[in-house]
């Protein structure tokens, strides 16, 4: 036996051939190809914090506007149910976005929010739709993503769910900038397919460009989370999607009351809810897929008091999905517009002096408390885009901390473009 410090010499002669190294990069190709398509990397930039519901029998261009007056108007009749929330100063940027733009993901629902009505009267509300998501595609303080949620994969409901999706289009005269459809209560792989073909079908039949339709899965059955063969049915139904999964969304309610769980502790902090969207991040990390979190049934309706504990609670819902990776969620009333930002900016104006210091730091080689790898600096670049993307702060204030950091640097960093070299 060799003592601890001797070193083994290479064997006599040893070097690998020319053919060595092709049998190994021959099996090597078909891995990297295989990872390069399936996992390209995180889409870091873009996402909205929240996506807004609105029962498609109330589509119109106006929504936007009208639930930040609504918002801005709670905000002022309950001042101080809003006061002790967070202890940044985002109170101000929030009013700036309500005003300006209080929206930035817009569903018309035609499913659980809209119900079942007549043939003729979903195909006017269809129609409408569309030409409300055309405008809000037009308008430049508009949502910067919009779309509907039509009924399900099922087969009582999907001929009418497939029509619906097709007036909207129609009404819309196209696929609007920013369009994105969604697919409720998906159940098995399968359904994803189906769902790509009847992409590429709606896409000949009304003359569209080439994979001009985008849409995003909505998480609301255990099967979608486990399969009957065991596996991840949601990991499987992202690379069944060629490329056209935007991001994966969970349904609180619908989930919960599969799982068994009574109404009452029907929640987003439940285990099985935990468990649901874990699954759902593991699945979609480094795919490209966003992850958005769900909704809550409490509202800021009714006495000061109640106000004030509706706004608690969803102040500390948002917090909480933030703190767990889920960098979007479910709004459901103009009131969860005002702690849905106050959350969203006061978590990121938060994270802001430190991760833009740890950036500054390790772009110009100083000395520092922490010593952050390139992985490190990935992350902390990706927190300071979603921060600038939300509208948390600007680039003036980012740079107030850290002159060196841009968008550009940000940008670099996160595809890992720009290397800082040692010594």
């Amino acid at each position: 036996m060799t003592g601890h410090d001797d070193v083994v010499p290479p064997p006599a002669g040893g070097a690998l051939t020319d053919d060595a190294f092709a049998r190994i990069e021959a099996l090597f190709e078909p891995i990297d190809a295989d990872l390069a398509q399936h996992y390209p990397g995180d889409r870091i930039g873009g996402q909205p914090s929240h996506t807004v519901y609105v029962p498609a029998s109330e589509a119109s261009e106006n929504i936007p506007a009208a639930w930040g007056t609504a918002a801005l108007g709670l905000l002022d009749a309950h001042p101080e149910a809003f006061a002790d929330l967070g202890t940044t100063d985002a109170l101000p940027v929030v009013r700036n976005r309500l005003s300006a733009a209080p929206i930035q993901d817009l569903r018309f629902d035609f499913e659980d929010g809209y119900g079942w009505r007549s043939d003729a009267v979903e195909d006017r509300h269809a129609a409408a739709a569309g030409a409300a998501l055309a405008a809000l595609a037009r308008d430049t303080a508009g949502p910067s993503w919009l779309g509907i949620r039509a009924k399900g994969l099922a087969a009582h409901e999907r001929r009418r769910g497939i029509r619906t999706l097709e007036l909207v289009l129609d009404g819309a005269g196209g696929v609007p900038n920013g369009f994105v459809f969604t697919v409720p209560k998906l159940r098995a792989v399968e359904q994803v397919s189906a769902v790509v073909a009847l992409c590429e079908e709606l896409e000949r039949a009304h003359g569209l460009p080439d994979r001009a339709l985008r849409f995003e899965l909505q998480i609301e059955s255990p099967q979608a989370v486990v399969g009957a063969d065991g596996t991840a049915t949601l990991a499987r139904a992202i690379t069944r999607a060629d490329g056209r999964c935007t991001s994966l969304h969970y349904g609180t309610y619908d989930y919960s009351a599969a799982c068994g769980i009574t109404s009452a502790q029907q929640s987003l902090t439940h285990p099985v809810a935990d468990h649901a969207k874990n699954v759902m991040l593991a699945a979609a990390a480094q795919t490209g897929v966003w992850v958005c979190d769900g909704s809550t049934q409490v509202v800021p309706t009714g006495s000061a008091e109640q106000v004030a504990a509706s706004a608690r609670r969803h102040f500390d819902l948002v917090t909480r999905s933030l703190e767990r990776g889920f960098y979007q969620g479910w709004d459901m009333h103009p009131g969860h517009l005002v702690t849905r930002w106050l959350a969203t900016f006061e978590f990121f104006r938060h994270a802001m002096p430190v991760a833009a210091a740890r950036l500054g730091n390790y772009l110009d080689r100083r000395g520092g408390d922490v010593m952050d790898e390139p992985a490190t600096a990935q992350a902390l670049a990706g927190v300071l885009v979603r921060g600038l993307d939300a509208g948390a702060f600007g680039v003036t204030e980012l740079q107030d901390v850290a002159p060196s950091v841009d968008r550009n640097v940000l940008r670099g960093l996160l595809d890992r473009s720009v290397t800082v070299p040692l010594g």
